[in-house]
């Protein structure tokens, strides 16, 4: 009898499709080092940057590194930008309130010719000229126009209340008798003007208002000429914004 043929056994197969290529696992290795050490140093351009790699090693798709990062980012100052740039306008904003009212203060009391308004980079600016309010070589206010600064004094309250910087200035013509210089006629004006304001409205609080004078020494046009020490001899009233431009309180002026 022919001897059958013997079948040969199949070889078992055996499944290899859990094993991970030996190059994988190098990579893998890799970017987990590599996300260690990112994240240990904090840097966000860094943590971007791994991103866009491991984005192309795993054919394409949103990087797991594209989340906000663990830490402020250096920007995040700019967050409070907005609000501080609002705090500063509407502070702006009621200053030139307050200067729409002194206008209208003025026109009401057809008072154009003696009397000035500016938004300055310290604040409201109101100019008065002296000749409305002395008499040549004295500080009293003239009693008829202590109403006008009364009125005035209920147009500078605010709430809250702002502070309120009063100087006299002289042209450079002596003082006279009265007074030793012009230093001195320059304070003693600011300072009567302080008191008629401040005794005018309860509501001005004298820890918020300063007198202080220059005599000639800030002189706005030369004094040459009879129009040019008109112009010099003044009052200024400054009223002060209670924000500066980046947010924070304004300071007293000195």
């Amino acid at each position: 009898m022919a001897k059958k043929a013997k079948k040969k056994k199949h070889e078992e197969h055996v499944d290899e499709s859990w094993l991970v290529p030996y190059a994988d696992i190098l990579t893998l290795l890799l970017a987990l080092f590599i996300v260690l050490f990112a994240s240990s140093s904090v840097d966000q351009e860094k943590l971007d940057k791994m991103s866009a790699v491991f984005t192309q090693v795993f054919d394409g798709g949103t990087g797991f590194l594209e989340q906000p990062a663990p830490i402020q980012s250096p920007n995040a100052e700019s967050d409070q930008q907005p609000q501080q740039n609002s705090a500063y306008l509407k502070d702006q904003k009621e200053l030139a309130e307050i200067k729409d009212s002194v206008d209208n203060f003025i026109a009401v009391n057809e008072m154009e010719g003696q009397f000035a308004t500016e938004m300055t980079d310290e604040g409201l600016l109101v100019t008065i000229r002296d000749s409305i309010l002395f008499d040549p070589g004295k500080a009293d206010v003239k009693p008829e126009y202590i109403p006008v600064v009364e009125e005035l004094a209920d147009v500078l309250v605010s709430n809250p209340p702002r502070s309120i910087v009063i100087t006299g200035h002289t042209d450079n013509v002596p003082a006279g008798p009265n007074f030793s210089s012009n230093m001195e006629l320059s304070v003693m004006r600011a300072s009567k003007f302080y008191l008629v304001l401040l005794n005018s409205n309860s509501q001005l609080k004298s820890e918020n208002i300063s007198a202080k004078g220059y005599g000639e020494n800030k002189a706005i046009a030369p004094n040459d000429t009879p129009e040019g020490r008109a112009k010099n001899r003044r009052v200024e009233v400054l009223i002060q914004p209670l924000v500066e431009e980046d947010g924070s309180a304004a300071k007293k002026a000195e």
